[in-house]
């Protein structure tokens, strides 16, 4: 790395700062990607944040296509930090390899916004400014047909503050701070995902605020999907990091798993990012000195999980108030059934 940064340092004296301005101008990281073999995520994207994919590999462009960050490690940078990242290539090769596709052209349009971070006090009047669910309306078709969720589930979400009717039949999930501010929201719709323009990405929290147990999900719905399934157990805090890792997500968490007698339980998806998403959560556990165990879904995501299980028990069947598994080796009194797969199978637990 210093190599790489004294290559870069020199480059840098060399090369008139315009010129690599203008290099940073003409290539976009996504034209990079595409040249490297990744593909776009056109599901997992959004304006702000465009997914690409190669194999178990994810970069994330941001800012219009001139930054980016891999949500599996720490790195990130420009459209040069990136051909460093990709090549495994030094600062000088990296401007030869940026300047090789001037005029390259991308596969798709390119996103483009023109908005930019707004206030904490617009990002709340906003939320404020949209009513809550109620039955019949578009997010609660979308939440309790479409997804599956209960509407129980559903109305205690709405009593906690922290659901939205969005635009287009869709729904927004708040994400807090640690001092309870609504700062962004996960959109999600039939045909719409994506993050609140402006806001923050910390948490979605649904459950008790003091709880001894703490559930980290990929998405708002994940959460209160495995909350349907295991009945919304108490002393449990069902939390979403929006599909990301902040550092004011990782802030949050490390606050939260201060508390004693604490479990950390990563229910993250089924899926490399999901497994690296754990360890990252394990490694917090270990800092923070709380128990920590992995509970794995028995198909990609909760939401998943929780509409197979609907389809088992047919259409138009009311819905079980709840079914419960434990992230816990031994079973609390009073659990009744550990969550099955459709083939009968236990849903995987693992544990430190």
């Amino acid at each position: 790395m210093k190599e790489n940064r004294d290559g870069r340092a020199a480059t840098e004296e060399k090369m008139k700062r315009e010129e690599l301005e203008a290099l940073r101008a003409k290539v976009s990281c996504e034209a990079l990607l595409e040249q490297a073999g990744y593909e776009i995520d056109l599901k997992e994207s959004t304006r702000r944040a465009v997914k690409y994919r190669r194999g178990g590999n994810i970069v994330i462009v941001t800012h219009d296509g001139r930054g980016w960050f891999d949500p599996l490690s720490d790195e990130k940078g420009d459209v040069f930090g990136l051909a460093m990242f990709l090549e495994g290539i030094p600062f000088p090769s990296a401007t030869e390899a940026v300047a090789s596709i001037v005029g390259y052209q991308l596969s798709r349009s390119e996103w483009r916004s023109s908005r930019s971070c707004v206030p904490l006090k617009d990002i709340a009047d906003r939320w404020c400014g949209r009513r809550t669910p109620s039955p019949g309306s578009g997010a609660w078709r979308y939440l309790c047909w479409d997804r599956s969720i209960p509407p129980a589930i559903v109305r205690q979400a709405i009593r906690e503050g922290i659901l939205r009717e969005g635009p287009f039949g869709s729904m927004w999930a708040a994400h807090v701070d640690t001092e309870g501010r609504v700062v962004g929201w996960e959109e999600r719709g039939p045909d719409w995902r994506g993050f609140a323009t402006g806001g923050s990405k910390v948490l979605f929290r649904f459950g008790s605020s003091d709880a001894s147990r703490l559930c980290v999900t990929e998405a708002a719905i994940d959460a209160m999907s495995l909350a349907a399934l295991e009945g919304s157990r108490e002393q449990t805090l069902y939390l979403s990091t929006g599909g990301g890792w902040s550092p004011a997500t990782d802030a949050a968490l490390a606050e939260l798993a201060l508390r004693p007698g604490l479990i950390l339980v990563a229910a993250t998806d089924a899926n490399p990012q999901g497994d690296v998403y754990a360890e990252r959560l394990r490694a917090l556990a270990e800092a923070s000195g709380c128990d920590w165990q992995r509970l794995r879904p028995p198909a990609e995501d909760w939401n998943e999980v929780l509409q197979n299980r609907e389809r088992e028990n047919g259409k138009g069947k009311p819905r079980p108030a709840a079914c419960a598994p434990a992230a816990s080796r031994e079973a609390p009194p009073g659990m009744r059934r550990p969550l099955t797969r459709p083939d009968t199978d236990a849903a995987t637990r693992e544990g430190s």
